[in-house]
């Protein structure tokens, strides 16, 4: 694994939102109440993950994507800034209020529901308005927590511009082909393959798109098909509890190490090692590492 000296710049189109979590003993059947013992709030949003991520591992980030003009937004927002990131972009609707994740959380699992609320007024007038950086960016970033359109603009407008684009698909939905063949990478979810690509097998789905396709499991564990044959990389610990924002991470480190000209075998072992780190601590951004945690200075 090698670091340049040049800085990459990476530009993250993707949503926003402030995380929910609450601490309970077991998840609730239908019509059962059960009592937290603890409440807590963190940022998320897998587009601002993946924007302090790619910042604490030093890429220059500018980050598009919609909050709400509520006290939730300018909390974002500071945040983001206070991280390095470039929120130039970011728009504010009077609309729609900032997007919220209400996580139940319990012995290592999560049921998670989005209310995507501004993230969804994101535009492609939005995107388009920042048409002059794309032309110097290193890589694009993508997730699907936004509105598909504005998703199938922004690696059109990509292409145009000759520019990587990363796809962390997730939520999962269905992708274009235009969209996959476009990509230069995809992260997935083990259990959502048949949404985004089908009902095939995973080793068939793998094999159809080698060195492009990075399926990922709760383990901390990658799969990949390097044009010969199946790859596996696991790196977990006995501490590994806390499992959001985990994929966002691993996406975040693989986009940094491709930045930096390094084998797709060691970007896949550079996203696990910087997804392992979050595993660590609670919260989606909070245990994000700093590339000296990699390469001390």
């Amino acid at each position: 694994m090698n670091i340049t000296s040049e800085q990459p710049k990476i530009i993250i189109v993707g949503s926003s939102s402030i995380d929910l979590v609450l601490d309970i003993t077991h998840l609730p059947q239908a019509n059962e109440t059960v009592m937290a013992q603890k409440s807590e709030s963190f940022f998320g949003g897998k587009g601002a993950n993946q924007a302090v991520a790619t910042a604490r591992l030093g890429a220059s980030v500018y980050f598009i994507g919609c909050v709400g003009m509520d006290p939730y937004g300018q909390q974002i927002l500071r945040n983001l800034v206070d991280e390095g990131v470039n929120v130039g972009y970011v728009a504010e609707s009077e609309d729609a209020a900032t997007g919220t994740a209400y996580v139940a959380s319990t012995e290592g699992s999560n049921t998670i529901i989005v209310v995507p609320a501004s993230n969804y007024s994101l535009t492609t007038d939005h995107v388009a308005e920042a048409e002059k950086y794309f032309s110097t960016a290193d890589l694009i970033l993508l997730q699907l927590e936004i509105p598909m359109e504005v998703i199938e603009f922004t690696v059109r407008l990509a292409k145009k511009n000759n520019k990587k684009i990363g796809i962390y698909a997730s939520p999962a939905r269905k992708l274009s082909q235009e969209i996959i063949e476009e990509a230069t990478f995809i992260v997935a979810k083990s259990n959502e393959l048949a949404i985004i690509f089908g009902d095939e097998e995973r080793e068939k789905i793998l094999a159809k798109y080698p060195n492009k396709l990075f399926v990922r499991d709760d383990s901390n564990s990658t799969t990949y098909f390097n044009g010969s044959e199946m790859k596996y990389h696991r790196n977990d610990h006995d501490s590994l509890c806390h499992k959001i924002g985990m994929g966002d991470a691993f996406t975040a480190g693989f986009a940094i190490a491709l930045c930096h000209g390094n084998t797709i075998e060691d970007c896949v072992h550079f996203g696990n090692d910087v997804s392992l780190k979050v595993a660590l601590s609670r919260g989606s951004q909070s245990a994000l590492p700093y590339l000296k945690d990699f390469f001390p200075e």
